[in-house]
């Protein structure tokens, strides 16, 4: 384990090896226990962390250390080798998708597969995207798709509105944004969402430390290399909810881009993994690494 970097890994170390990357801003608690034991009772080898300014990492001083999210790709490395794996399956969900497919890009010998969740296609400016979708600007021709409207409005309010400070009025704002990313076709239980965030809340070092992704992302705007996706090599499965908030149609497009690369919709799912869709991910996941390792 990295000094710097909080992970925990489940199974066998003799299992096929399952890194979860998860998306910007978020604790590696947010792959869900559920889902974690699925996969591990599937044969494999599962590692979960938290990303430098999340959770139990280390947090930074950002104006006297700076980094960009090359560091925060990085960081990936590290956690392969603070856990001895010269390669593994990677399986990454939202911004962690983009950093799952820049890995499978400049290192492929180190991804066995790929499988990203909710994500958008590299070099694709999905920031850029939400970002002019939440002020109200025109997108470019040839964008990626909007955010739905629900997830634009409830964002805008939230920008507006004043900065909760205690920890009910955190939570609840947390619990709230869960909701909207929820989607609008599962039933959303507040009280399994209350215990998620409270548990994300406890555990973190310092809660405000993951306004550095945006700083990261603001300090290298380039970061994402465009008109690369055709380079990945890895066995690549591409998930996306059909009720998915953030990012609705862009695993098409990720699946168009990369050869070979197939694309799962899975019914009613939206940016988060409840556990209705913990089966048929699990199942999925455990299909694909295991048709690759064969």
């Amino acid at each position: 384990m990295q000094k710097d970097i909080w992970s925990e890994e489940f199974g066998s170390a003799t299992d096929e090896p399952i890194l979860l990357i998860m998306g910007s801003m978020s604790q590696g608690v947010l792959w869900p226990d559920e889902f974690v034991g699925r996969l591990t009772a599937g044969g494999r080898r599962v590692i979960r962390y938290d990303h430098r300014d999340t959770g139990r990492s280390r947090t930074y001083d950002f104006e006297n250390e700076p980094y960009t999210w090359e560091d925060i790709k990085n960081d990936v490395y590290r956690v392969m080798d603070a856990h001895g794996l010269d390669s593994a399956h990677l399986v990454c969900h939202s911004a962690g998708g983009l950093l799952g497919q820049l890995v499978a890009v400049e290192r492929p010998e180190r991804v066995r597969t790929l499988t990203v969740i909710g994500s958008s296609p590299l070099g694709g400016d999905e920031g850029g995207v939400i970002m002019r979708a939440l002020m109200g600007q025109p997108q470019p021709e040839g964008s990626l798709p909007e955010p739905t409207p629900a997830f634009v409005d409830f964002f805008r309010a939230l920008i507006a509105a004043p900065p909760a400070t205690s920890r009910r009025e955190r939570i609840e704002t947390m619990i709230a944004e869960q909701r909207v990313l929820h989607g609008d076709a599962l039933p959303f239980d507040e009280d399994a969402a209350r215990r998620l965030q409270e548990r994300v809340y406890d555990r973190a070092r310092d809660l405000d430390a993951v306004v550095n992704h945006r700083l990261a992302a603001a300090a290298r705007p380039d970061f994402e290399p465009v008109g690369v996706l055709h380079k990945v090599k890895a066995p690549t499965l591409v998930i996306e909810g059909t009720h998915e908030p953030a990012k609705p149609g862009h695993g098409a497009l990720i699946a168009a881009g990369i050869p070979g690369a197939r694309l799962l919709m899975i019914e009613g799912m939206g940016h988060t993994l409840p556990p209705e869709v913990h089966e048929e991910l699990a199942d999925a996941v455990l299909a694909h690494t295991a048709a690759a390792h064969g």
